[in-house]
């Protein structure tokens, strides 16, 4: 029987992510299982995205919902185990920095079982991030770290990790953006929404930091109806923001802004649509700082830090932080067209997948045991 790869995913990025990993696993003798752990139980949040990425459905699904940080690690942790004792994999396939990511990645090490982190060596070198905690505790206790970016590579070797354990592959995420990006562009979503090309600014919001302090949240806002004066702003709603906005009592005040229109979580290929023609991407998320240098479209960081520097010193990002005259100010710049110029940052060519699949496999196929070459291509 072939050897049994299981992937783990949990929330919204984890799909983008693990999807091609496993297309390109496909076209080698292994099994390939899907585990869910259900972090994001939201239809629009999870499985809409077996949909639209072509995903098969979970083989596993943990259903380990809402919770603290503390109760979702824990009962993945709980879950998880029986599957991996059942099933008995030669590899673990985990991805990002969310919570069913560090839990996987601390069965896998508690039971023996080699782990793969896509996505490794990403550092904010903000601790007070839960993120940031995810990424370095499942980047010691992993086996293989499948990197982003050269500098996700200079981030483990300062850390202490062994070359040998170090792979650059690429950006899966932009494998998964260059796939589904026609057919984003096929959806109309514009024309449903009555919108034209780089005819508003697209903002999500979701980060603790800015969305569960109704002081921080407050300034965002008035930063955003600052730029809502000149360009819409669309603004799809977390389902996490949308509680605070209104137990901050600000659900009124954002409703009745003319520039800003409030749309429930859209799926992959509607946001992906809406990302690639806006005039402006105003976000905290890490995954749009990538998408949006992939796309050439300008981007504003709402933060303070950021674990993805490529995007800045590379790409379109501008890491402008939470004050709301600097985010003016930087809207102003892109309003007036002098927009930051950027570039695709290296292996960001839709070919990681395959990188990480000829590596999964030679370990795999090597019983296990490092070193083993680097890919190619």
């Amino acid at each position: 029987m072939s050897p049994l790869v299981l992937h783990v995913v949990g929330a919204r990025p984890n799909f983008m992510k693990i999807a091609p990993v496993m297309g390109a696993l496909s076209n080698y003798p292994l099994r390939i299982e899907l585990v869910h752990t259900g972090q994001h139980y939201d239809f629009a949040m999870s499985d809409v995205f077996f949909e639209e990425l072509g995903m098969p459905r979970p083989d596993h699904y943990l259903g380990v919902g809402s919770g603290s940080h503390a109760e979702q690690t824990g009962k993945v942790m709980i879950e998880l185990e029986k599957v991996l004792l059942e099933r008995k994999p030669a590899l673990v396939v985990v991805a990002g920095d969310v919570n069913s990511t560090m839990a996987a990645a601390i069965d896998c090490a508690k039971l023996c079982i080699p782990c793969a982190h896509v996505e490794a060596g990403l550092r904010s070198f903000d601790w007070t991030m839960p993120e940031e905690i995810n990424r370095i505790v499942t980047d010691r206790i992993s086996t293989l770290l499948l990197t982003p970016s050269r500098d996700a590579n200079e981030n483990l070797r300062r850390e202490g990790i062994p070359e040998e354990r170090i792979f650059f592959v690429g950006n899966t995420m932009i494998d998964t953006l260059l796939t589904h990006l026609p057919r984003a562009r096929e959806q109309n979503t514009l024309d449903r929404l009555g919108l034209s090309p780089k005819g508003y600014a697209l903002l999500t919001l979701h980060r603790p930091s800015n969305v569960d302090d109704a002081h921080a949240l407050t300034r965002l806002l008035q930063a955003i109806e600052e730029i809502a004066k000149h360009l819409p702003v669309i603004f799809p709603v977390h389902p996490r923001t949308r509680k605070r906005i209104k137990s901050f009592g600000l659900g009124d005040r954002i409703e009745k802004n003319p520039g800003i229109r409030l749309l429930d979580p859209l799926s992959y290929l509607d946001f992906l649509a809406l990302m690639a023609e806006a005039f402006l991407v105003l976000t905290d998320s890490g995954g749009i700082q990538e998408e949006t240098t992939a796309l050439g479209v300008p981007c504003l960081t709402l933060r303070e830090n950021t674990e993805r520097p490529v995007t800045i010193t590379e790409g379109t990002n501008v890491l402008c932080g939470t004050e709301p005259r600097r985010i003016i100010e930087e809207a102003e710049r892109i309003l007036q067209g002098n927009s930051k110029r950027g570039r695709i940052p290296e292996r960001w060519d839709g070919r990681a997948s395959k990188r990480i699949a000829e590596i999964v496999f030679r370990f795999v196929e090597g019983g296990g045991h490092l070193p083993i070459p680097e890919p190619s291509f």
